[in-house]
């Protein structure tokens, strides 16, 4: 089967999810390695599924301290046109700004405005996804009803970026949206059927109470809905599509 940008990035997605989900050690580098190599055959589309492969790779390797491995990554990424100066300042990014090979690479980093708001956006967005997730699943503790409530998800931006690499930190928080909506719906099915089986064997089941829990969670799956709805990346109008370079290193904050 001959490769397409949408199958490739799939893959690439599908790979993101497993290592969200199950770890580095039960995923492993062999995929991300692959993704990048077959994303050479695919031409300039593709330039940004081999950066994203080089960034993923960057990042696992960073998280094993191997510090050279993770350079050279970064740098093949900023090559093929990695531009997530926001990513690149996360914590365990931090100890790198004093190398200078970590310097030159991302002083070779260019960006527009109006993708840069669009970046900062998709980064926040993984936070409040994370937070949302970590809120359902303590509102979800001791319902009784067996209804599964989903964890809704705010709107991909759909504006036509001017540098491809805002494709990859929007497949990267696509990938978090997915394992973190997996990991929640894990946690329902096993309650839904849990409370399944004691109301059909406990003659003490509280059914008006998991009928008053049930309203409830439909009331706040509505509300959760609603918010992320409301979430949706806006586009400011002016917004400068001049290509410049990233700013300064160690100038941003990581959005919370």
């Amino acid at each position: 089967m001959v490769d397409t940008v949408n199958s490739l990035a799939t893959r690439f997605h599908e790979l993101m999810v497993a290592l969200l989900t199950g770890g580095p050690a039960t995923v492993g580098t062999a995929g991300l390695h692959d993704v990048v190599s077959r994303a050479a055959a695919l031409g300039p589309d593709g330039t940004w599924l081999a950066a994203a492969g080089h960034a993923s790779l960057g990042g696992l390797a960073i998280a094993h301290g191997r510090t050279d491995q993770a350079v050279a990554h970064l740098d093949a990424a900023v090559a093929a046109g990695y531009n997530d100066c926001v990513a690149l300042h996360v914590a365990p990014m931090r100890p790198l700004h004093e190398d200078p090979r970590f310097q030159a690479l991302y002083q070779r980093m260019r960006i527009t405005q109006a993708d840069l708001d669009e970046v900062f956006w998709l980064h926040q967005e993984m936070q409040l996804m994370a937070r949302d997730a970590q809120d359902a699943t303590v509102d979800n503790l001791g319902r009784l009803d067996t209804g599964v409530s989903p964890l809704p998800k705010a709107p991909m931006p759909t504006r036509q970026p001017n540098t491809p690499g805002v494709f990859v930190t929007r497949i990267d928080l696509a990938a978090i949206q997915t394992a973190l909506q997996q990991s929640i719906l894990k946690l329902e099915f096993e309650r839904s059927s849990g409370n399944t089986s004691l109301g059909l064997i406990d003659d003490t089941w509280d059914h008006p109470r998991a009928w008053q829990d049930a309203r409830y969670a439909d009331e706040l799956d509505s509300r959760r809905l609603r918010a992320a709805e409301a979430r949706a990346f806006v586009e400011r109008p002016g917004a400068d599509t001049t290509l410049v370079p990233c700013p300064p290193l160690g100038s941003i904050t990581y959005p919370s």
